[in-house]
């Protein structure tokens, strides 16, 4: 479960102010996938962030009793000049996981060979994307934060990331932001709406998909 408790998410940048919630309070409950639509700039990644912990509300409170996961696929933390080993190490410590466990997973999965050795910042685009989402699928969560679903690497990796995501996500609940309405359709039961800094919850994800579509006209 994962709740806003009259959260409040405001940006302040060249002298403007921009309110993204303003008194938001919702409940995702456990056992519901949920999906988040809003017009661009509607705060739909700022939430999935927040909800990772990834991003801090400027006021109320943000309460999660699952363990949550980072967006899918996210590279933000992770340390540049730390190997993919390093890497895998340290975030398996912090998740409390098996080190080796995990590592021997993702240096598995990700495919790049001895670059498991080498510092991240000289990881290519795909190489990153392999190592990311291994990442990902590495370690068990509760509920698995998705900001758009986003193909890695060629038909054959993708067919194992479908595979591996498949397991994943049969235990899990998702909560996904996209553009794409049959995504959200195929991932999620219910919707949220952010809109004017509010956020509403609809127990029907087509009835969210009409509010998003007449607001986006």
């Amino acid at each position: 479960m994962i709740r806003f408790d009259t959260v409040t998410k405001i940006y302040k940048t060249n002298g403007h102010r921009r309110t993204v919630l303003d008194r938001a309070s919702i409940t995702m409950r456990s056992g519901v996938n949920y999906g988040i639509l809003g017009i661009n700039g509607a705060g739909k990644s700022t939430m999935i962030r927040m909800m990772a912990g990834s991003e801090s509300a400027t006021r109320g409170h943000i309460l999660r009793t699952s363990r949550v996961s980072w967006p899918l696929g996210f590279s933000g933390g992770f340390h540049p000049l730390m190997t993919g080993k390093e890497n895998a190490i340290f975030v398996a410590r912090v998740y409390g996981e098996d080190p080796r466990k995990v590592l021997d997973f993702v240096a598995d999965f990700s495919e790049i060979g001895d670059y498991i050795n080498v510092p991240i910042r000289t990881y290519s685009s795909g190489m990153s994307s392999r190592f990311n989402f291994g990442m990902s699928m590495a370690i068990p969560f509760d509920t698995y934060l998705i900001d758009e679903v986003t193909a890695v690497g060629d038909a054959r990796f993708q067919q194992r990331c479908e595979e591996v995501w498949s397991t994943r996500r049969a235990n899990a609940d998702i909560i996904i932001c996209s553009h794409s309405m049959e995504t959200l359709r195929s991932y999620a039961t219910e919707g949220i709406v952010l809109a004017n800094g509010r956020a509403v919850i609809y127990p029907d994800i087509n009835d969210a998909i009409e509010v998003y579509q007449r607001l986006n006209q």
